[in-house]
């Protein structure tokens, strides 16, 4: 079941139900007005959506052309978004970034940051920065919606908790982060607003795809039209989303509607960029010019820059975007 949210005028928008090839949805407003209404009463919403869903697959019902430029992010506006750091190749290659500690790359215990979720973007929303010399970045992730969570869960309770699964782009201005971590409470001006994907989808729906709480699917990203990663999100998840979900709820409950990221996908390798075609690459910029310094003694490959445009998505075997595109374009805030 594929699931989006359309803009209608309201801060949390209109849930339709998406057809399998992303054509055609159908409002779910008989079953919740939104996604949070959904996920507040999931045991009653999921199998009303799922026969919706069969509905419009089968051509019961007509709907209307699924526009992703229409779309919100899944859930515009979030109880809670939390993000992890699930892969140890990333936090490798990101240790030695000004600001970083060693002692903060662990294999025991994840690495957990809590964002701003008062607004998520929508796919195709804009980047928009107050100055060029920030070091924009972009991560792609891997992210769940959960149900509600109590403190203290087991692994079985957080495992049996995720609800949906999308992608996201949680950007990143490098340099603002020393500041964040030494002058404040930890990341706050160095992460803005995280783009979602237009579709999330139940775990059940992602068949073989999904399995051992992660997805197995490569994300593809692309900066101007040029390959710059497509590491695949189930190779080295030392972390999964069970166990993220577990180190979240250590202290507190996790209400419905809680997402967890689980921080940028990376796959070890030695590549560094240009990337060719069957290459692994980066899914953020910072690993990639980490991997050039190693190499060349210095980095290449810039931040990202006002013009600049950005495409995440997760792809299967034939290449069809699971959860349709993130597509962001760089803009200042004076333009």
């Amino acid at each position: 079941m594929k699931l989006a949210t359309l803009r209608n005028g309201r801060p949390d928008g209109q849930l339709v139900v998406v057809s399998n090839d992303l054509a055609r949805c159908v409002s779910a407003g008989r079953i919740a007005p939104n996604l949070q209404a959904a996920m507040d009463d999931w045991e009653r919403a999921e199998p009303a959506l799922e026969a919706l869903a069969i509905q419009l697959d089968a051509d019961e019902i007509t709907g209307q052309v699924f526009d992703p430029k229409a779309a919100h992010a899944p859930l515009p506006r979030a109880y809670q978004w939390i993000d992890g750091s699930a892969y140890m190749s990333h936090l490798e290659r990101v240790r030695s970034l000004k600001g970083s500690k060693d002692e903060e790359l662990q294999s025991i215990r994840p690495l957990l940051y809590q964002g701003g979720s008062d607004s998520l973007l929508a796919a195709t929303a804009p980047i928009v920065v107050p100055s060029d010399d920030l070091a924009l970045d972009f991560e792609g992730e891997v992210g769940v919606i959960i149900g509600a969570v109590p403190m203290g869960a087991t692994r079985e309770q957080a495992s049996s908790a995720i609800r949906l699964v999308t992608v996201l782009n949680d950007v990143s201005l490098r340099r603002l982060v020393v500041d964040d971590l030494q002058n404040g409470f930890g990341f706050f001006h160095a992460k803005p607003s995280t783009a979602f994907a237009p579709i999330a989808m139940t775990p059940a729906s992602l068949g073989a795809n999904w399995r051992d709480n992660r997805l197995h699917l490569p994300i593809r990203i692309e900066v101007n039209d040029k390959l710059y990663g497509q590491p695949n999100a189930g190779i080295g998840m030392h972390f999964d989303f069970a166990d993220l979900i577990v180190e979240a709820a250590r202290t507190r409950n996790l209400s419905a509607g809680t997402i967890i990221g689980g921080g940028t996908v990376s796959n070890p390798h030695d590549q560094t960029l240009p990337l060719k075609s069957d290459g692994i690459g980066f899914a953020c910029i910072a690993e990639a010019r980490t991997a050039e310094k190693a190499k060349y003694g210095r980095a290449r490959t810039p931040f990202l820059k006002p013009g600049d445009q950005v495409r995440i998505r997760a792809v299967d075997a034939a290449g069809h975007s699971i959860f349709g595109d993130i597509e962001q374009s760089v803009f200042l805030l004076s333009d």
